[in-house]
């Protein structure tokens, strides 16, 4: 990061020197050269001087800044730098309210030495073509708002930034609601309340370099491989803190991060949308210093049951990890779906199959871990073998069975006094009767996790797994 900001920095002093005074822009150019460079200036300083220092004011970047913040230094090649808009309208037409670029910079450059592309709008054509990524650093209101909502992710910026159809004026004027922009389109509400944004950032500056971070998990098209970088972290470490985490109370909760960071290299787990549907974890991370994706039920939400929300967020990143090759790791804990009138009547059964879907069609390498409860319908969802997984584990803790003891025997013998929950759980909640039937290929420790997904993923890493043709399936959306 230190590195990062003293190159831009640099950049930034090389574009005001570029620019040059504002002053001198108003000269006439004698020669066709000398008006490009003039023309080149004026659009380097954008709206001028007093502009750029009001956006500075207000904690904020300028598009160029931003852009060269986020790629390497030298690297960007600007498109289209002298276009300008065409309307006559309302005084639109006057010198003084066109600018070069028609107010959007757009180009190619370099993230870490990869090859990256800023702005472009072709979003349903590009989709699972190339990862597309939107970050919001400024008010987004209408139409427009339906291109970050195209895009694989969107990242938004805290207190600066929003999202929304109608502003809080048109809302007051239909509605009659007293709302503010914050609480009708922040980063706030996109991240914990409508999922349509990914993950908020303090400042630009923080945004970007996270940007940069996050940038190094993704191949740069669909033909390319997950991406590899060199790994100090031992594929064959033993996670010995792993023996101890689930806790012997199957009623008691703990923590899906502290299994994940525990087992992937160096710690480092760029969570997706940890504010939103927090009863499943989704993420990048690397194994042996191959991206992988994590899905994972969170024990401490919910006790780690299946939702509408959930289930939405669950599918939607399977199927961008097997849109992009890379592999997926699931952590199961699950008691099942949520049970109530509102999750019927919300549609949980579509929306569940959404997540059964995306796991049973990708073709990427898929490796389950069962840490502890795989309940009914819920367990076939989690990436299970029944779903072409590839490899599937269970901890000693794990329980693979229609529901828990004490349901199941309430159910069994209708309210009877009986005894007979011990003896449910002395032949179902464990890993063996899955073991026996070829649900799970072993029961292994968890201390030894880490090695057996380090060495499935080399196994695996030749996988090729055809489907039948099709023009395109059809998830229950």
């Amino acid at each position: 990061p230190a590195r990062d900001m003293a190159a831009a920095a640099a950049g930034l002093r090389a574009l005001r020197r570029a620019a040059g005074p504002w002053a001198a822009l108003g000269r006439r150019a004698s020669s066709v050269p000398a008006r490009i460079e003039e023309k080149r200036r004026a659009a380097l300083l954008g709206g001028g001087p007093r502009r750029i220092e009001a956006q500075h004011r207000r904690g904020k970047l300028t598009a160029r800044e931003r852009i060269l913040l986020l790629l390497d230094p030298d690297s960007f090649d600007e498109y289209d730098m002298f276009v300008e808009h065409r309307c006559s309208d309302f005084g639109m037409d006057a010198d003084e309210n066109k600018y070069f670029g028609d107010s959007v910079v757009t180009g190619r450059g370099r993230i870490n030495g990869r090859l990256a592309y800023v702005f472009s709008q072709r979003n349903v054509l590009c989709s699972g073509v190339v990862p597309q990524i939107s970050l919001i650093m400024g008010p987004c209101a209408g139409g427009a708002v339906y291109s970050p909502a195209l895009t694989d992710f969107t990242f938004m910026v805290k207190d600066t930034s929003y999202l929304f159809i109608t502003g809080p004026d048109v809302v007051k004027s239909v509605t009659n609601e007293d709302v503010t922009q914050e609480q009708l389109g922040g980063a706030k509400t996109h991240t914990a309340i409508s999922g349509v944004a990914h993950r908020a950032f303090e400042n630009d500056i923080d945004a970007l370099l996270n940007l940069r971070e996050f940038f190094n998990y993704l191949p740069l098209s669909n033909r390319d491989p997950a991406p590899v970088c060199e790994c100090h972290d031992s594929s064959d470490r033993l996670v010995p803190e792993l023996e101890t985490v689930v806790p012997m109370e199957s009623t008691k909760a703990y923590d899906m991060l502290d299994i994940i960071h525990a087992i992937v290299d160096e710690r480092e787990f760029f969570e997706i949308m940890p504010f939103y549907a927090r009863n499943i974890v989704v993420g990048f991370a690397r194994m042996n210093g191959r991206t992988v994706g994590i899905v994972g039920n969170q024990p401490k939400v919910a006790s780690g049951c299946l939702d509408i929300n959930s289930s939405v967020k669950g599918a939607r990143f399977v199927r961008f990890c097997d849109a992009f090759n890379i592999p997926l790791i699931t952590f199961v804990d699950v008691p099942g779906f949520l049970p109530g009138t509102s999750q019927e009547y919300g549609g949980i059964i579509r929306h569940g199959a959404k997540l059964l879907f995306a796991f049973a069609e990708a073709t990427v390498p898929k490796i389950t871990i069962i840490t502890r409860k795989a309940y009914g319908g819920a367990y076939d969802v989690m990436s299970s073998k029944h779903l072409r997984g590839d490899a599937n584990y269970a901890w000693p803790t794990a329980e693979v069975a229609v529901m828990g003891a004490k349901g199941a025997v309430q159910i069994i013998f209708r309210g009877k006094q009986t005894d007979a929950e011990a003896e449910y759980v002395n032949k179902f909640a464990n890993p063996f009767p899955a073991a026996m039937r070829g649900f799970v290929d072993d029961i292994i420790q968890p201390s030894t996790t880490r090695k057996r997904i380090c060495h499935d993923l080399d196994v695996l890493a030749s996988k090729a797994q055809s489907t039948p043709w099709k023009k395109h399936a059809n998830i229950p959306l």
